[in-house]
């Protein structure tokens, strides 16, 4: 009920400022009341409903969301406004990701470093094999692990943030049907510029694979919906 009723107010099936009514919950989902305050709280821990006096369960406007919770991310990311979305989290992780590439080069163990490697490498058979799922594993897990090689604990916890941006686009078709070449090619080029501490070298391949995301995405979108303005 969580994921459907943040679903919801995200795609504004309940506007903004609207109320949302504890027994029409009850009625929706068939569920009882004690179910519907516990969803309820956890929305409002996101930001995205806020109990009021005199009036009750009222939807926030985006202004007041947690846009850095996982599920906010997925949320928006199922929207309409999924292309809007991709790119402020990549303009996120244009800021984030290069720089954690510059420190990893700089902290990353011999073992992270040769981890990185190896990721690489077998992202590279992943999708020559055409083994999508294993291909987005590893991606996954080579982002999370650079970002946590940079050696910044709060970078390291943007893992979930990132994962999400990388599930969200194999989802809702906004990645290519065979990765890349070029952006495969950055991704070893990443993992050989920390693994030779070159934090330059790291930090501009880094910006590359995050950039080129964006430019795939942005295509894919344009030839899906036409008739929808590139925002």
């Amino acid at each position: 009920m969580v994921e459907k009723l943040g679903l919801a107010v995200v795609t504004k099936e309940f506007p903004p400022q609207s109320l949302i009514h504890m027994a029409d919950l009850e009625e929706r989902y068939g569920v009882s009341r004690s179910v519907v305050r516990e969803v309820i709280r956890v929305l409002s821990s996101m930001g995205l409903v806020a109990s009021k006096r005199r009036l009750g369960t009222v939807v926030q406007p985006e202004s007041e969301w947690n846009l850095f919770d996982p599920c906010v991310i997925r949320w928006r990311l199922a929207s309409d406004q999924r292309l809007e979305q991709l790119k402020s989290l990549s303009e996120l992780r244009v800021a984030i990701e290069p720089h954690a590439a510059r420190l990893a080069a700089r902290q990353a163990t011999l073992g992270m470093a040769s981890d990185l490697v190896s990721l690489s490498a077998q992202m590279w058979a992943a999708a020559q094999s055409g083994r999508v799922e294993d291909f987005l594993e590893m991606d996954i897990q080579f982002h999370s692990l650079i970002l946590k090689a940079s050696g910044n604990a709060m970078f390291a916890q943007l893992n979930s943030l990132v994962t999400e941006i990388l599930v969200g686009r194999t989802e809702h078709g906004l990645m290519p049907h065979t990765p890349n070449l070029e952006a495969l090619q950055f991704h070893v080029d990443v993992a050989t510029a920390i693994q030779h501490r070159d934090s330059d070298g790291a930090h501009m391949a880094m910006a590359k694979i995050v950039e080129q995301s964006v430019e795939e995405s942005s295509v894919i979108w344009g030839r899906a919906h036409p008739e929808i303005p590139d925002r």
